[in-house]
């Protein structure tokens, strides 16, 4: 490998929004992110489906499906 080609990489920290602390490796030092997967609606299933035309409802009654 050619010298001074790659970035170095070390050890960082990243600080979401809700608190948690994550430790990894990364080109960047000390990472803030907003929303992470301990406070991201899909992973901790409050995640809300918006059905503005009632498509989910026309598609469950299409094929029998309930909730």
């Amino acid at each position: 490998m050619k010298e001074g080609l790659h970035p170095d990489y070390k050890q960082t920290t990243i600080r979401c929004a809700c608190g948690e602390v994550i430790e990894t490796g990364s080109t960047k030092q000390d990472i803030k992110i907003e929303i992470c997967s301990k406070c991201h609606p899909f992973y901790t299933g409050k995640q809300k489906l918006v059905d503005t035309s009632g498509r989910v409802d026309k598609f469950n009654r299409k094929f029998g499906l309930t909730q």
